[in-house]
């Protein structure tokens, strides 16, 4: 896995694609509606930037989507990526994180909540949902007094398969 892909507990590989493509279609028909409210227009390499985030569904850098998206389009450049991006963000399609290195890394908004897990060795980025940790989270707040509005969790390590790889102690 390359530095940086991210693995989350997934559902059948062919259930997945068809999930992620028809959420791909309803958020860019959602990016359509909030482009016009801004009175901005959709046009292709906006479009084609947004469908490939969209479809990819996972924590991808600039550079990253850049890549991605020059495979549709040899034509789209890093200024309209950094600009799509930003409109995303705007338009609330998206989460920009930034984890212990530092990078900038996009998600889709609008996912269910959930922590993460960082490897330190290969970057991996490993998703994870715990309603215990969600009821300590509630707990701690209320004897606090105070109202939890939202929270973000990272957890830095050595993933499974980095630690297979170190020598045994």
């Amino acid at each position: 896995m390359a530095h940086g892909e991210e693995a989350r507990e997934r559902t059948h590989p062919a259930t997945e694609r068809r999930s992620r493509a028809g959420g791909a279609e309803e958020r860019m028909l959602t990016f359509h509606a909030r482009l016009r409210e801004r009175g901005l227009k959709s046009t292709g390499p906006r479009d084609d930037i947004a469908r490939v985030f969209f479809e990819l569904g996972r924590h991808i850098s600039a550079e990253e989507l850049y890549a991605e998206v020059r495979k549709v389009n040899p034509h789209v450049g890093y200024a309209t990526i950094y600009r799509t991006l930003k409109l995303l963000k705007d338009c609330n399609l998206l989460f920009e994180r930034h984890f212990e290195e530092g990078q900038a890394r996009y998600e889709v908004a609008g996912e269910q909540h959930h922590d993460h897990f960082i490897c330190e060795s290969c970057g991996r980025i490993l998703e994870f949902e715990n309603d215990e940790i969600e009821r300590m989270q509630d707990s701690i707040a209320s004897k606090l007094g105070v109202l939890l509005t939202h929270h973000k969790m990272e957890l830095y390590g050595l993933c499974g398969e980095c630690r297979a790889k170190q020598p045994s102690r």
